[in-house]
């Protein structure tokens, strides 16, 4: 069973940098395809990154392409988001998410984690 932990979230200024790092304690993830989402205060949950079971295929939302990267260490069960140049918008509940398959869409996520807060001040 999959349980997802979430972490390094915080307040920052723009133009830093954070790393958000997804854990699993039943020592799984790395046997699942991975993604991250986030969900700003009355917005609807957004797509950022995805990377594939053996990190060969990655796919990054077009809003932080060039700024984000996605990783992934199955050694020990974790998936890695470097966020550099951040900026205000990308504010917002940062999630991860396991699942079966490699996919941009969140329903095809079964798995999921509460979340790490990201504060981007301006």
């Amino acid at each position: 069973q999959v349980h997802l932990v979430e972490s390094g979230g915080g307040l920052v200024q723009a133009g830093s940098s954070l790393r958000l790092s997804c854990a699993d304690s039943g020592r799984t993830l790395g046997t699942y395809h991975a993604a991250w989402f986030r969900q700003a205060p009355g917005q609807e949950r957004e797509f950022v990154a995805a990377i594939s079971q053996k990190g060969g295929s990655t796919s990054l939302a077009n809003s932080v392409r060039g700024r984000f990267t996605i990783s992934r260490d199955n050694a020990r069960d974790t998936v890695t988001l470097q966020m550099n140049s951040l900026k205000p918008e990308d504010t917002a509940l940062y999630v991860c998410a396991a699942g079966p398959r490699f996919s941009i869409i969140s329903r095809t996520y079964d798995s999921w984690g509460q979340g790490t807060q990201v504060t981007v001040s301006s």
